[in-house]
């Protein structure tokens, strides 16, 4: 099975939007693209890297070496404030610094990649 990962996704994972650019319209009228919601997480799986198909790890490595620090920082800003995430990686024994990608499923899902020398 592959998986798609979404690095930096997290900011819509956890509810929040993204941001909307104001569009030109009379008052009578409706944006043409109401904002899409995040589904709500339903369960968190914590996953290390290492357990990947060598191919996604390829795939998750390079990303995270593509990622800024500041942008890092923020996806561990954003576990931290999630009860569910954070519960999960505490049941594992990780830390929110660790976590080096995210992936949410259709059905709420939310899968937490960590990294064990990050």
């Amino acid at each position: 099975m592959r998986k798609t990962v979404m690095i930096l996704a997290s900011v819509t994972l956890f509810g929040t939007a993204g941001a909307v650019l104001a569009q030109e319209a009379s008052p009578s009228q409706q944006p043409a693209n109401p904002p899409v919601t995040a589904p709500a997480i339903q369960r968190v799986n914590v996953i290390d890297v290492s357990e990947l198909p060598q191919e996604t790890q390829a795939q998750v490595n390079k990303i995270v070496e593509e990622t800024s620090s500041e942008s890092m920082q923020q996806l561990h800003s954003m576990v931290e404030t999630s009860p569910e995430a954070k519960s999960a990686l505490d049941e594992k024994g990780a830390k929110s610094t660790q976590v080096v990608a995210t992936s949410m499923g259709a059905d709420g899902t939310l899968t937490l990649i960590t990294k064990k020398n990050s």
